[in-house]
């Protein structure tokens, strides 16, 4: 299968959780013989943060401009499958685009499914239309469970299905590091996310003064008041990620309030920080119980004092449950034998809509 990727970005992992999904999703599809070009929007906070320019598992290439996309016109005019991700600059003029070009199925890849249907509703998605929704052979979605259904009974969408993240079992897995921190969280700055990481790290900081505590990610204000014991890292590359979560006791997983209200929404980090054996601290969200089993391979912790519990036990075997349940269920290639599925059926779909309508 030839396909064509039009995602926001494969070459730099800097403030955005895509890059490091779109890498292991498209290796672990290309180990399946596939054909893959990755188009990337060519901009400057991308460009000055690139720590892959030369995938091995598949082309990339850069264009400035919609209208450059005519440059590329001939491979996505004959791709087999032709796939659009969320975020992705102009996108709604992409997808009209790609839409209008394709001969072969297209499709848009949701990294943010709930802040895309939030932005809907709210009249402000740059990125994506009710009619563009519609106009997508498949949607491939971030998060399962009941948006599945949403999306194809009021965007009209032919066939949603939920395609998570996953991840590299290669790139991440236990290492052999001393311990640095009693509790750790890897994420970009979100003005919806923080008064969580306030709770449920930030709080439990102050009120254990002898223990360490880091915080890494991009973008964070310089007006927050960190604790002493709270180390902060500005940006952290890929593959000092496994290093990372096995240098903490514990992990801190924080979901977005619209992730939280849909559900059924699973981040990157979340698999990650498992596939490292790291005991992982979560909030709540429905759906998550499905993914890794309360008290058994997950915590869940609604205020500090639970967290502060956690944080006086040694839960390394949680951490050892969790990483087994993310290798047989989450890793790159389930993902990628998911996504060949959904495009052949869309595929199937597709050809059977045609002959229908001769």
């Amino acid at each position: 299968m030839k396909l064509v990727v039009l995602g926001l970005s494969l070459s730099s992992s800097w403030g955005n959780g895509h890059a490091t999904t779109f890498r292991a999703l498209l290796s672990a599809f290309a180990e399946r013989g596939h054909e893959i070009l990755f188009l990337e929007r060519d901009v400057p906070w991308y460009a000055g943060q690139r720590d892959l320019i030369d995938p091995a598992f598949c082309r990339l290439e850069f264009y400035d401009s919609v209208e450059a996309l005519e440059d590329w016109r001939h491979e996505i005019e004959t791709a087999d499958a032709v796939m659009v991700g969320s975020y992705v600059p102009d996108g709604i003029a992409v997808g009209h685009y790609v839409q209008r070009t394709a001969r072969g199925v297209t499709a848009f890849y949701d990294i943010d499914t709930p802040v895309t249907l939030a932005a809907l509703r709210e009249g402000r998605c740059d990125y994506l239309s009710a009619e563009l929704i519609a106009g997508y052979d498949c949607y491939c979605s971030f998060t399962g469970g009941p948006t599945l259904d949403l999306l194809e009974r009021h965007y009209r969408s032919p066939m949603a299905r939920a395609l998570y993240c996953s991840v590299d079992a290669s790139a991440y897995r236990p290492m052999d590091v001393p311990k640095k921190w009693d509790l750790s969280y890897l994420g970009t700055y979100s003005p919806d996310r923080q008064p969580t990481l306030e709770k449920l790290l930030i709080e439990p900081a102050r009120l254990l003064p002898d223990r360490r505590f880091v915080v890494a990610g991009p973008q964070y204000p310089d007006d927050i008041d960190w604790p002493a014991n709270v180390e902060r890292i500005e940006h952290l590359a890929p593959h000092d990620h496994a290093a990372f979560y096995s240098a903490s006791r514990y992990t801190l997983n924080v979901t977005r309030a619209d992730m939280i209200e849909a559900g059924w929404s699973p981040s990157v980090r979340l698999f990650e920080a498992a596939a490292c054996g790291t005991p992982i601290i979560s909030d709540v969200w429905p759906g998550l119980n499905e993914l890794l089993e309360p008290n058994r391979e997950i915590i869940f912790a609604w205020n500090p004092e639970q967290v502060i519990v956690a944080l006086h036990e040694d839960r390394a075997d949680m951490g050892e449950a969790a990483r087994r349940r993310i290798l047989n269920q989450h890793i790159s290639r389930n993902r990628a034998a998911e996504l060949e599925n959904w495009l052949q059926e869309a595929a199937r779909m597709r050809a059977q809509d045609m002959a229908a309508a001769e």
